[in-house]
């Protein structure tokens, strides 16, 4: 009998292609395939002594831990995005065993096979902007402003640098725009996140759009190039591409918080 709790990333259809070899998930555990009624749930075994729900609060709050596990939770996403189209549940979503995973997977057994049927054979891209820099410093680095003759014309220079950056903000709004519009047209469904801060992201400039498609994967190489040719009227501007990744912006967040008589994991 296997201990420990089921750490469960993603749920998917029953699928034939092996998954790399020497996978490892959370904890450096190999996951495995659990079925049930058509589906599949792919789990971990991980030790209560760290995901039950008391030490699994703190865990959330260990900045280390939390970046150490999410890259092992999307290592396995993206290996099962390789071989199939998973549904990926919420970072760290446990339950007790694996019967308290199948009365999950039976409950929302219609949930699932309504969203992996709209997400089969389509993957995400995500695509962002940035500028240069952040509004009231746009534009070219300032030079040393000639020597105004008066207060006056002081002034004046302000104004003028100021509405040139202002400008080039407008711009850089506008060309986002157009972008979502042209890139929305050639996916199925997108989504609009919340621009991203720089200094939690670490990204250079600001960022001025934030959003993802779902693209039919044999539809990504044309999709791809038509970001790459946009790239060649962003002056000033940084278009980035990335993906193409399990579809985590067109499903619902699926957590672990059950019931806890079903014997699951009552997760934040």
């Amino acid at each position: 009998m296997t201990t420990g709790l089921r750490y469960v990333y993603a749920v998917c259809r029953p699928f034939s292609a092996p998954l790399q070899s020497q996978l490892a998930g959370v904890g450096g555990v190999p996951p495995r395939l659990l079925h049930h009624r058509g589906l599949v749930a792919v789990v971990s075994t991980v030790p209560e002594r760290h995901f039950a729900e008391e030490p699994l609060r703190a865990h959330l709050e260990d900045l280390d831990w939390l970046t150490e596990t999410a890259r092992a939770h999307q290592q396995v996403i993206d290996a099962l995005t390789t071989v199939t189209t998973p549904l990926p549940l919420r970072l760290a979503t446990v339950f007790r065993d694996d019967s308290a995973v199948r009365v999950m997977m039976e409950a929302r057994e219609d949930y699932f096979r309504q969203t992996l049927g709209r997400l089969e054979g389509r993957v995400e891209w995500g695509v962002k902007v940035y500028t240069d820099a952040e509004p009231g410093e746009l534009g070219e680095p300032e030079r040393a402003p000639a020597k105004a003759a008066s207060g006056r014309d002081y002034l004046r220079q302000r104004r003028d640098r100021f509405r040139a950056r202002e400008d080039e903000w407008q711009k850089a709004e506008a060309f986002a725009t157009r972008l979502h519009e042209t890139l929305s047209e050639r996916a199925e469904d997108s989504r609009l996140h919340a621009p991203q801060n720089p200094a939690l992201s670490g990204a250079a400039g600001r960022n001025v759009l934030n959003a993802a498609y779902l693209v039919p994967r044999d539809h990504s190489e044309e999709f791809v190039e038509l970001v790459d040719r946009t790239k060649d009227e962003a002056s000033g501007m940084r278009v980035e591409l990335t993906g193409p990744w399990a579809a985590y912006s067109f499903v619902g967040d699926i957590g672990g918080a059950e019931d806890e008589e079903n014997g699951e994991g009552d997760l934040p």
